[in-house]
């Protein structure tokens, strides 16, 4: 693999990183209330992504900069969604449009809409019961085989 081929690979990695901070923006503030709770939870996930609290706050700033990036592995894809899972449940309090725009992400990464629901609902209960993102991705796949 040549020097372009890895710094491409970076690129894409920092664009979907970006992508899925803004995306965890969104989750949190689309029910008018971006909490405390939530915005510890942005910033661990953002340390997970290599994002800084800078950059952090510039994409908080700046949304409309960040292009929607669709992870190619369907493993990140996943965490991804976990991600997004946790923060709309992160304060206990799950707002109809919070869960409306869970939903849509649910299909935008390529899960089947008749069984969304479920998904939301079983990352929900793992995250309660203190299961990782990987042993949630587990799980869910004997439910989806």
């Amino acid at each position: 693999m040549g020097i372009q081929e890895i710094l491409n690979l970076f690129h894409t990695g920092k664009a979907t990183a970006k992508s899925h901070m803004k995306n965890l923006i969104e989750m949190a503030a689309v029910d008018g209330n971006f909490d405390n709770i939530e915005f510890d939870l942005l910033k661990k996930i953002a340390k997970k992504n290599n994002i800084s609290e800078s950059q952090l706050n510039d994409i908080r700033k700046n949304p409309h900069g960040i292009k929607f990036e669709l992870p190619a592995n369907k493993s990140e894809r996943f965490h991804q969604f976990y991600d997004l899972v946790h923060m709309m449940s992160v304060d206990n309090n799950i707002h109809p449009d919070e869960m409306k725009l869970c939903d849509l992400f649910a299909v935008k990464f390529g899960y089947p809409k008749n069984t969304s629901q479920e998904l939301i609902n079983t990352i929900r209960l793992n995250i309660q019961n203190g299961q990782t993102s990987d042993e949630t991705m587990k799980r869910v796949g004997m439910l989806m085989a």
